[in-house]
């Protein structure tokens, strides 16, 4: 067995009769709404879907853009793309701003019911004269239409945002948390007579009116699928179990020999 496997099988996995709360990112929240059996064999038994390749480029805009809009936190001022999108607010100022964004930290809470320590690591965070907290994420892609957040795929993103407007609201009591947030979404463009050594964007900022009501009953239904003995199946549109069960039909049952 790869390394990767033996590692992912001794972290962070789950025990009942552990009083120790258990770390819930807000992206294993999403794997549970992608596909109950894959977090089930994730977090419960210890086996993980493959890592995808790291998107370095993106990662690249987010820390560019993080610098960008802390120019502005610093200074108290608008940055010029809030001006151009009429946003009236600035970056937040808080002491735990820089481990709120960082990630394997994040915002932190727990969840008494459940015993989760739910966590997520938001990009930024902007305030407006009303004294709202404002969730802001960053996106980028290269494609040649307009970006938007329409598709049946981004439903993850607005998702994300929902997550990080509750966990606010549960750790950030001197400040209500707006139902609107922000995508700055950056999208590089082909249409340059030639690369010279840059990649352009055009940058676009998109609202997008959250509501986290659905966050509760998931906390819920993923202490349920944790707690029980039972394999639950597999998302209607998950291509990893798919392929499993495809393969299965193929080469059958592997036994330990196999290996």
């Amino acid at each position: 067995m790869s390394d990767y496997y033996n590692s992912t099988r001794t972290r962070n996995i789950y025990a009942s009769d552990s009083a120790k709360p258990f770390k819930l990112s807000r992206s294993k929240i999403e794997l549970f709404t992608e596909c109950p059996r894959c977090f089930y064999l994730d977090r419960k038994l210890g086996v993980g879907r493959p890592p995808g390749f790291p998107f370095n480029l993106n990662s690249a805009v987010d820390k560019l853009l993080k610098k960008e809009f802390d120019i502005h936190r610093v200074a108290n001022t608008k940055h010029p793309l809030m001006e151009h999108y009429n946003v009236d607010a600035v970056p937040f100022q808080h002491a735990m701003m820089d481990e709120w964004r960082e990630n394997f930290k994040g915002v932190q809470f727990l969840h008494t019911p459940t015993n989760f320590l739910v966590t997520g690591a938001v990009d930024d965070i902007w305030i407006n004269p009303q004294k709202e907290l404002i969730v802001v994420d960053y996106k980028s892609t290269s494609k040649e239409t307009e970006v938007s957040i329409d598709a049946d795929w981004q439903m993850g993103y607005k998702r994300q945002m929902e997550i990080y407007q509750w966990l606010l609201r549960h750790v950030d009591v001197k400040h209500l948390v707006s139902d609107m947030g922000y995508f700055v979404y950056c999208n590089g463009r082909t249409d340059k007579e030639a690369f010279d050594g840059k990649l352009e964007f055009d940058v676009k900022i998109i609202p997008y009116t959250g509501s986290d009501s659905w966050v509760e009953g998931a906390l819920g239904d993923i202490k349920k699928c944790l707690e029980s003995e039972s394999i639950p199946e597999a998302g209607r549109e998950c291509d990893y179990c798919q392929y499993r069960e495809a393969a299965a039909k193929i080469i059958g049952s592997p036994t330990s020999a196999d290996f």
